[in-house]
C-alpha cells in the first residue's frame, strides 16, 4: 500500500499521525505572512566593535598592573638582596647602594651625606614591601 503524502501546506506529524498547526506560535497557511528574520548585521558590526575595545581596554589595564607587579617585584628583590646589618623599620626611608666591588648595600646615610654610588630610595610598608621613592 502506498503512503500519501502531505502537501507542505499542511503541517502533520507522521509519528503521531496528527496535525500540529494549531501548536504552532506562527501562521502556516499558505495565505500567511512570510517570516522573515530581521537584519542583524549592523547591530552585530556594532556590538562587535564595542566589545573588542573593551576587551582591549581591560587587557591594557591587566597588563599595566601586572608590569606594576613586576617593577615592584624587582625593587623588593633588589632590596632584599642588598646587605645590610641591621633592621628596617616599616615606613622609614632607606638608601641603596653600589659598592666598588659591584655589590648592593642598604644604608641609613642619605646621598646628600656621602659620596657612595646611589641607586635609589626606598621605604619599607606595611606589608614588608619596598616601595620606591
Amino acid at each position: 500500500m502506498k503512503e500519501e503524502k502531505k502537501p507542505d501546506a499542511v503541517v502533520f506529524d507522521d509519528e503521531t499521525q496528527e496535525y500540529h498547526s494549531k501548536l504552532l506560535p506562527y501562521a502556516s497557511g499558505v495565505g500567511a505572512p512570510r517570516i522573515t528574520p530581521p537584519d542583524v548585521t549592523s547591530w552585530k558590526n556594532t556590538n562587535i566593535v564595542t566589545a573588542n575595545h573593551q576587551f582591549k581596554s581591560r587587557y591594557d589595564a591587566i597588563k599595566e598592573a601586572y608590569q606594576k607587579l613586576m617593577e615592584q617585584y624587582e625593587y623588593n628583590n633588589l632590596v632584599y638582596n642588598a646587605k645590610f646589618n641591621f633592621e628596617p623599620v616599616t615606613g622609614e626611608t632607606y638608601y641603596l647602594y653600589k659598592a666598588k666591588d659591584e655589590s648592593t648595600f642598604l644604608s641609613l646615610i642619605s646621598p646628600d651625606e656621602c659620596s657612595f654610588n646611589h641607586l635609589g630610595s626606598f621605604k619599607l610598608g606595611p606589608d614588608k614591601m619596598w616601595e620606591k621613592l
